[in-house]
């Protein structure tokens, strides 16, 4: 459609992804090299014939790659191919230096799956059209500058032949939000299955299409006809490495299209670059078509059959599944189960202490206190996982009554992940084991004579001067006495 018969009508936003995820294997996909990057590595020194492509070199699949495309193919509701096979998908770029990339054309491991996201308390379901294995070319370093502004260019061949899975959605999203929605959605299932590390640089990459189509042919559903699309001029959008910049390069360029089409001017069919410096999107090439690619069939791999990988590969329970048992089995409520679920680190350390201790207790401890600390400190809970039998300790010095809760909650915990100290330290260098009961009478007593404005206003019915007796207690036994004896001591002293 031309940019003229657009301009006069409202627009919908049609997008579709591309994701390239890192598959976590010893290995990378084809050779032995290890895909277990240092921090300090010298560039170029993690490689070998294989993912060098250099004349003789002959590819060798991983198993283990092969894996975990299965299990994220069951996760996602796919079909698993019984034979696939592996392509040469020809292209020139200075990190792939055999000018062709292995990977899946015709036949891809996966396919016709979905994944359902939720955005602002609506439910979607995205159509996942195909997901595929291929390797990782090397990397770019652009040397003062950008793209399109570096005064050169390097080339780290380190990254080339790690295993990738190409997971392409059907073009279901309606908004940038839909695809933040969905990437953290995915990058959660992919975690809970093992396969993905997101914090390993460049684990998680994103090429975006987006489309601007007239509203009214849009059906109420959400759905287009194939006509549409066909006719929609459709951009890409590479260079995107996180959730947050899915989200932000998507709407740069969807007000950058509807500006264009207000303006008269045609949307072009090209792959723009990413700048997430600028916040902006900048052409790169014209759009390739898939015969620009000219695809064959890769000779030195013979195809592959995984008719009964399916079967026998197992998955651990996903994200929506544990949550909705944790509501059943629990009974926490969908915010705290949410939280709980949030990676399966947090969710098996919930289970392992509502195991030995009430599950509302583990459910507040867990998902409020421990994660919300950690929170605070920009930290994850797989930073302290060498610690979580303290963590534990710590719920059971609650539950037992020796500790009260405010002293774990606000010096104990803190502490703890602050000093790297363990609860029983924390508790005797502080002096903060629960006073007994004849400090908690003698306090009351003391509190009662010191303070007799706040008993009159008691007896006055002034709801605040409970309140101000209890404080006074606290105060006087170092917080180290409980909040709900001291309030009943209290009023069985005054009422006599």
């Amino acid at each position: 459609m031309t940019a003229k018969a657009l301009q006069q009508r409202e627009l919908a936003t049609v997008i579709g992804l591309e994701v390239h995820v890192q598959l976590e294997t010893d290995t990378k996909i084809f050779c032995g090299c290890s895909t277990d990057a240092d921090e300090d590595e010298e560039p170029n020194t993690r490689t070998c014939p294989v993912c060098l492509g250099l004349p003789g070199a002959l590819p060798v699949l991983n198993e283990g790659a092969v894996e975990a495309a299965v299990k994220v193919g069951k996760a996602l509701d796919a079909e698993v191919a019984e034979h696939t096979r592996f392509h040469r998908k020809n292209y020139y770029y200075p990190d792939l230096p055999k000018n062709f990339q292995i990977t899946q054309y015709d036949a891809p491991i996966c396919a016709d799956g979905h994944l359902e996201v939720s955005v602002e308390g609506t439910r979607r379901e995205i159509g996942v059209e195909r997901a595929h294995l291929e390797e990782d070319p090397g990397s770019l370093q652009h040397k003062g500058g950008s793209i399109d502004t570096a005064d050169y260019t390097l080339v780290n061949y380190n990254r080339a032949g790690t295993p990738l899975m190409e997971i392409v959605t059907k073009p279901d999203f309606r908004s940038p939000k839909e695809v933040r929605g969905f990437l953290a959605k995915l990058e959660e299932v992919l975690e809970y299955l093992g396969v993905f590390d997101a914090t390993r640089d460049g684990s998680l990459r994103i090429d975006a299409n987006i489309s601007m189509v007239p509203a009214e042919e849009m059906a109420d559903d959400g759905s287009l006809t194939a006509e549409t699309l066909q006719s929609a001029n459709r951009t890409e959008v590479k260079n995107i490495s996180s959730h947050k910049g899915a989200e932000k390069a998507l709407a740069y360029e969807v007000t950058r299209q509807k500006n264009a089409i207000e303006r008269g001017r045609a949307v072009e069919q090209e792959t723009r670059h990413w700048d997430e410096t600028r916040g902006i999107t900048v052409s790169m090439r014209s759009k390739e078509e898939e015969k620009d690619y000219r695809y064959f069939r890769e000779a030195d791999l013979p195809p592959l059959e995984v008719a009964d990988w399916k079967e026998k590969i197992p998955i651990p329970e996903l994200p929506d599944a544990r949550r909705d048992r944790f509501e059943d089995e629990y009974g926490v409520d969908g915010e705290s189960a949410s939280k709980l679920t949030s990676t399966k680190e947090v969710a098996d350390f919930f289970e392992e202490v509502a195991e030995a201790y009430d599950a509302e207790l583990a459910a507040t401890w867990v998902a409020d206190n421990l994660l919300g600390e950690l929170n605070y400190r920009d930290m994850e809970i797989t930073d302290v996982d060498d610690r979580l039998d303290e963590f534990t300790r710590l719920v059971e010095l609650v539950d037992a009554g020796d500790i009260t809760t405010k002293n774990a909650e606000e010096i104990v915990l803190r502490k703890m992940l602050d000093e790297g100290a363990d609860p029983d330290a924390v508790i005797e260098s502080e002096g903060l084991g629960k006073a007994d009961d004849d400090e908690v009478e003698v306090a009351v007593g003391e509190a009662i004579d010191e303070n007799p404005d706040a008993v009159e206003d008691y007896y006055d019915g002034e709801g605040g001067a409970l309140n101000f007796l209890v404080g006074q207690v606290m105060q006087k036994t170092g917080g180290s006495a409980d909040p709900g004896a001291v309030n009943q001591l209290l009023r069985d002293r005054l009422d006599e």
